[in-house]
């Protein structure tokens, strides 16, 4: 399975915020975006003034790439979840969305199981969850309303997982999600909506970019 090795951190500096793309770190004042709030390379001090003369297509391109890298996906699949999306009755960018939010990896990171996504992505790949009582090591695999996500019998035992309802309850988790940390499981309740998914994400932008 391809994977993103190269420094995340550049990722946040070129979209100039913060995708939470670390886990904790991002909320540390080691964060790139805390240290060296401009994008990478040689020219990037003086790449403000042409973020503000973008075109539409640059707008759109961005608002692409910055979905794109917080869901931790490459252009390929990316594009295939656009045209899952267009075949869906409603609005394609939204539908689309929710193909992102429904993926393994990120109910594992939503039900706070993991500090960031590409962590709950290593982790589902390690075989440490089961899905409705079958194991599952598919981090793109699409889970649906009424699935019951919980951690393997055999993993249950390793300090991580020990150690996990302590780090869980700290996290908060969506009304879409139901968790129980006792159990360490998860239920989806339903898709999520529009409002209780990523706000910085521009949909529209991105059916616009795969539009033209």
């Amino acid at each position: 399975m391809a994977r993103h090795t190269d420094p995340v951190c550049k990722l946040c500096r070129r979209e100039g915020e913060k995708l939470f793309l670390k886990g904790e770190r991002c909320f540390s004042p080691k964060c790139a975006i805390e240290r060296r709030n401009y994008p990478p390379g040689v020219h990037g001090k003086g790449a403000e003034w042409r973020r503000s003369r973008e075109s539409d297509f640059g707008k759109q391109l961005r608002a692409k790439q910055k979905a794109r890298r917080v869901y931790g996906i490459f252009e390929r699949q990316f594009r295939r979840y656009f045209r899952e999306a267009l075949k869906v009755r409603g609005l394609t960018g939204v539908t689309m969305l929710q193909m992102l939010e429904s993926r393994m990896d990120n109910v594992v990171y939503r039900l706070g199981f993991a500090g960031s996504r590409a962590q709950a992505r290593q982790l589902v790949n390690h075989g440490h969850f089961t899905v409705n009582g079958r194991l599952i090591d598919v981090p793109s695999a699409l889970l649906k309303e009424g699935d019951v996500l919980e951690v393997r019998e055999g993993s249950r035992k390793r300090k991580y997982f020990t150690e996990l309802p302590d780090f869980a309850k700290g996290r908060t988790t969506p009304d879409w999600v139901e968790r129980d940390l006792k159990a360490i499981s998860g239920t989806i309740k339903r898709l999520p909506e529009r409002g209780e998914i990523d706000a910085n994400l521009n949909e529209q932008l991105v059916v616009e970019f795969y539009s033209r």
